[in-house]
């Protein structure tokens, strides 16, 4: 596990900012910014599922079809996270999306969080990969809608944002900097 290189508090809760793969996280859980189908064949979603577990996807898709801006849960499998939070930022697999779902996708997982009362999360790069929205775009609406749910009360005490890359990383940095 790679230790936060960056952080700032907001009120009671650390977002911090590292480079690291997501699958690996010591966390209560990690989010996959899924399809409305739940399928898990690409990105972020197949490298769970391949670290985790098919059982992860198999468990996801009987919860579908999921909207963006609504999120699920599954348990994580083989991940050291005990469950995976499976947000939509797309309709459908390998779509290109706008900066709007990606905060909607944010804001939805970091709610499901609290509502099962988790006080650490892992939310990697949302959107940023098939979804094809750029990092400075992506990093800004999750910030806000991480600042929100922050103010608008919640159970975390750490968010940890996983760069898959120093660019990533130099995003997330730069908008939790100018908080």
């Amino acid at each position: 596990m790679s230790t936060l290189e960056f952080s700032r508090k907001i009120r009671n809760t650390t977002v911090g900012v590292k480079i690291g793969d997501l699958t690996q996280e010591q966390t209560e859980a990690v989010v996959n910014p899924a399809n409305s189908t739940l399928t898990m064949g690409g990105g972020v979603a197949a490298a769970i599922k391949l670290a985790g577990g098919e059982e992860i996807e198999m468990e996801a898709v009987k919860q579908a079809p999921c909207p963006i801006g609504k999120a699920i849960y599954t348990q994580g499998g083989a991940l050291s996270a005990k469950y995976v939070i499976h947000s939509p930022t797309m309709t459908g697999p390998a779509t290109r999306i706008d900066p709007s779902f990606v905060k909607k996708a944010t804001g939805a997982a970091l709610n499901l969080a609290k509502e099962l009362q988790l006080v650490t999360i892992s939310i990697p790069g949302m959107g940023t990969g098939v979804g094809g929205v750029s990092y400075k775009d992506a990093t800004r609406v999750m910030i806000e809608a991480i600042r929100n749910h922050i103010n608008s009360g919640t159970t975390l005490a750490e968010i940890h944002l996983v760069a898959r890359d120093k660019l990533m990383f130099e995003a997330f940095r730069g908008e939790l900097s100018a908080l």
